[in-house]
């Protein structure tokens, strides 16, 4: 709280002044950071705010208040200079000495709880993500979310707020309805060389697709196995869930792969077979909420819908024969998120997770685990613009039951397309596009494994290049840290509005805005701490410490740095409260380019002033420290050697 205590001293100045001289207080006004150095470290529109009240230009009030402030500001460590703009902004000038004192004292206190602000205090929070029909493999379009929703969690985990993960697994829907038709009636045979998600996704799920337009007829055989999967205890919907099990085991693998983890899975299956449904009804009937439509010329004659206040199809929850939509399977699995229904589920252990967490899934059966899951403060699902429309009917349907609004959250992503480029590399055809949509029916998209394939590939070769002597494990360890950060960092660094076209060049750009340039910056600085530790006038017992007293840093590209780093709680905080991981995203880009251009023009190790290095490398050392904590958020490895 660095960057944040200045802004609160210039408030205390600030109130204390026009309490003073004007005797009022509680002006609604801001101070922040300016886009531009000429207009100091802070600024504030305090005059703007008061000419509303004291019928005077913003210019005057300006004059008079920074004019009060310099009699008072000695008490204000942090203010050096205050100054009225023209305009009728008031401008200030830190005391970059005691920022610098303060930034480093809070960088080596908290270390790696660094830039962490307690929002949620202990607010249980649900956040849903990934989940990915279980009949295919993730492809990169998935990624999006999966990485949109575990850094979500990073960040509410990292502002003090009790955040369990959930992946829903529509183990009941058309997809999965798909692919057993195709192994129950087409005869395709069960076993593959392929990895098993894959061929279910590529094979499998695309052929069908493709056979049901040649032979209408087997649209027939859909509909009888999703009718049958409804009962739990069939044959159908046994084989069904076995075979959604093994897509799903090979799922987990890439979504692992990709640093993600989870508390619980939560089977449709079970949703349905646990009379979640049957529960809801009762409370969203008595509370008048929906109706039958006995509307004989109605469209939806015989269905049960909404009653009022929401359009379109995905009002009917119930079709006159008896099979619920996906709103009517969905709005009991929001009621259960927020508490509303009892929890139905005992727990099992599914898996042991690459971090040593365990992975918990529902279950029907006694002798599970007893555990706390649902009844959130909050519930996040993130699921792409496509589904923006049923989920504001979720909302509203929440809204229209309970008058707590704004406990359900849907975080909406635009989809990832591909460049033409890339999409030549993986043999996908699109004309003369400079960009395609994915269509999983069509066969147009990437593997999310295939891609880090490619991604490793490359990244491999330029380590290699660069460190031709290293050890084959390492160069590989390193190669999948730098894939998995170009594929994060690409799904992070846009709007959540914008449609991301994934281009495999751009990714692995060193020069660009890319998580290998990331990478690259705290690796440089790993290499300066590396070797100051032979330097024994200024490194102690072999590492390279804090020194807080220093008050030798004050060039330009010192203080840029000193900055910055002394803003990241700022960021963590406005991410948290946005969920626009963008914003956390490109302070790290930013980091990384303000420690370049340090590097480039400051000599550390190379100073004959031994203040000057030891203050330097205390800089140094209190960016890695930052950006370690910053690439933890977004899920990013941190290399000391690439």
């Amino acid at each position: 709280m660095t960057i944040r205590r200045a802004i609160d001293e210039a408030r205390a100045l600030l109130d204390e002044a026009i309490s003073h001289n004007y005797g009022l207080k509680d002006i609604a006004y801001d101070v922040a950071e300016p886009k531009e150095e000429q207009y100091g470290d802070l600024y504030s529109n305090l005059a703007f705010q008061l000419s509303k009240v004291l019928r005077k230009s913003p210019s005057m009030i300006a004059e008079e208040v920074c004019s009060i402030c310099r009699d008072i500001m000695p008490k204000y460590r942090m203010i050096k200079e205050i100054e009225p703009h023209r305009a009728g902004y008031i401008n200030f000038r830190l005391d970059m000495h005691e920022l610098t004192r303060i930034t480093l004292e809070e960088v080596k206190s908290k270390g790696k709880a660094y830039g962490s602000i307690d929002i949620g205090k202990g607010r249980r929070v649900l956040v849903e993500h990934t989940s990915v029909n279980p009949n295919k493999a993730l492809h990169i379009g998935h990624v999006r979310n999966l990485v949109l929703g575990d850094t979500i969690y990073r960040l509410l985990r990292f502002t003090n707020h009790n955040v369990i993960v959930l992946n829903y697994i529509d183990d009941s829907g058309l997809q999965v309805a798909d692919i057993v038709v195709g192994f129950r009636f087409l005869n395709f045979p069960i076993e593959s060389s392929k990895k098993f998600d894959h061929y279910c996704g590529d094979d499998v799920y695309v052929k069908v697709n493709e056979m049901y337009e040649h032979d209408p007829s087997l649209l027939e055989r859909r509909r009888e196995v999703l009718k049958a999967m409804e009962d739990y205890n069939s044959d159908i919907a046994r084989f069904a869930r076995d075979i959604t099990s093994r897509v799903l085991n090979e799922q987990l693998r890439t979504c692992w792969r990709l640093d993600a983890r989870y508390d619980c899975l939560n089977f449709e299956s079970q949703i349905i077979a646990s009379r979640l449904w049957d529960r809801a009804l009762s409370l969203l009937k008595a509370s008048d909420i929906v109706r039958v439509d006995d509307d004989p010329s109605s469209k939806y004659h015989g269905c049960l819908v909404v009653k009022a206040g929401i359009e379109g199809e995905e009002k009917v929850l119930v079709r006159s024969d008896g099979t619920a939509t996906y709103i009517a399977k969905d709005i009991p699995y929001a009621m259960w998120k927020l508490g509303i229904l009892e929890d139905p589920f005992k727990y099992v252990r599914y898996a042991e997770q690459p971090d040593g967490t365990v992975l918990w899934a529902t279950s029907l059966h006694d002798g599970g685990a007893s555990l706390h899951v649902n009844g959130a403060d909050m519930a996040i699902t993130v699921i792409d613009v496509r589904q923006s429309r049923l989920q504001n009917i979720i909302m509203k349907i929440l809204s229209m039951f309970s008058n707590d609004n704004g406990r359900y959250r849907h975080l909406a992503y635009e989809v990832v397309a591909l460049s033409s480029s890339t999409a030549r590399l993986f043999n996908i055809e699109i004309g003369d596009r400079r960009f395609a949509h994915m269509k999983g029916r069509e066969g147009i998209y990437i593997n999310a494994d295939d891609m880090l394939d490619r991604l490793h590939s490359k990244a491999y070769e330029e380590v290699k290049a660069r460190n031709p002597e290293a050890d084959e494990q390492w160069l590989h360890r390193t190669a999948e840290s730098i894939a998995i950060a170009a594929m994060r960092y690409s799904m992070l660094k846009q709007d959540l509005d914008k449609i991301i076209t994934f281009d495999l060049e751009d990714a692995l750009n060193l020069q660009g805005e890319s998580g290998q340039y990331i990478q690259y910056a705290y690796a440089r600085a790993s290499r300066i701490l590396e070797r100051a530790s032979s330097l024994v006038a200024v490194v102690v017992g072999g590492e390279v410490d804090i020194d807080t007293s220093s008050t030798h840093l004050l060039c330009r590209e010192e203080m840029a740095l000193i900055k910055a780093i002394a803003r990241f709680d700022l960021i963590v905080e406005d991410t948290a409260k946005s969920l626009s991981p963008k914003t956390i995203a490109r302070y790290c880009y930013s980091l990384a380019m303000i420690f370049n251009e340090f590097y480039e023009k400051i000599p550390v190790l190379h100073e004959q002033d031994t203040n000057l290095v030891k203050a330097r490398l205390s800089l140094v050392k209190a960016f890695t420290i930052t950006m370690s904590n910053c690439m933890s958020l977004l899920g990013i490895d941190v290399l000391e050697r690439m």
